[in-house]
């Protein structure tokens, strides 16, 4: 390991992540600061304000030409079924539904019933739905997303001759922190570049120095060395698949003895 992250390895006494707190996700979370004693909050970085169905039309997308829908987010779940009831649009049943995780497609129930047939999991990203796509033969999908979209996740569908059309539903804005402006933590973690991005437009003169950095995914990587910003943890990796093992693993050896 890089000497000045060892160096940076002092113990952690709060965390603030980047997501809002009722997720049942973030149980691994709370068995942590209870485990140590940690000061944990939860706050959103982002927020999500949904297209309206005047301003969708101009894209001129009839969502009932549509079979098949690609979900990445449970924001994309959200908004979609809101734009159907909007545009007076009816579900049908014999629509399939293609989501990039469990934990996004376990969402749709919010919606409709769960039927295993209509609806196809990957295990946790787009280059693990791929392989699904693909056997619907012929297929357009729809993909409801927000503005801002993962490169990856068109240049994954397009390496695989996958038709698909993009359907902006919900705008990603940056959350208003202002509150935080006197509240320090001893680590940060974020889930998206959008956080990052936050983070800044609400504290442009935000200085690391001592504060631990935790970035899932690379595009939040990427956005996060694009701000010179140092990062102590990066998931996934090949130790840890989620964000809670590897704080996990960070506090346990950054607290020890201490």
């Amino acid at each position: 390991m890089d000497l000045s992250l060892v160096e940076r390895k002092r113990k952690v006494k709060s965390i603030l992540v980047s997501q809002p707190e009722a997720q049942v996700g973030n149980v691994p979370y709370l068995q942590l600061a209870e485990k140590h004693k940690i000061k944990l909050d939860f706050r959103p970085f982002i927020e999500v304000k949904g297209v309206s169905a005047a301003d969708f039309r101009k894209d001129k997308i009839a969502i009932i030409e549509f079979k098949s829908f690609i979900f990445t987010s449970r924001n994309a779940i959200e908004n979609f079924f809101r734009m159907c009831e909007e545009m007076r649009v009816t579900i049908n049943p014999n629509w399939k539904f293609f989501c990039t995780s469990e934990a996004v497609a376990f969402y749709l129930q919010k919606f409709i019933p769960y039927r295993k047939r209509k609806i196809y999991p990957a295990k946790s990203n787009i280059n693990d739905l791929v392989p699904t796509l693909k056997k619907q033969r012929g297929e357009h999908f729809l993909m409801p997303t927000s503005d801002v979209l993962n490169p990856e996740v068109p240049a994954a569908l397009e390496a695989a001759n996958i038709k698909w059309t993009r359907a902006v539903m919900f705008q990603t804005l940056a959350a208003n922190l202002s509150d935080l402006t006197e509240v320090k933590y001893d680590m940060l973690v974020f889930f998206s570049p959008e956080g990052i991005k936050s983070l800044f437009k609400n504290f442009p003169g935000f200085v690391q120095e001592g504060t631990r950095i935790a970035a899932f995914g690379s595009t939040t990587r990427q956005a996060a060395q694009e701000h010179n910003l140092i990062l102590d943890i990066i998931v996934p990796s090949p130790k840890f698949a989620s964000m809670a093992q590897a704080l996990e693993a960070y506090v346990d050896e950054a607290n020890k003895g201490k």
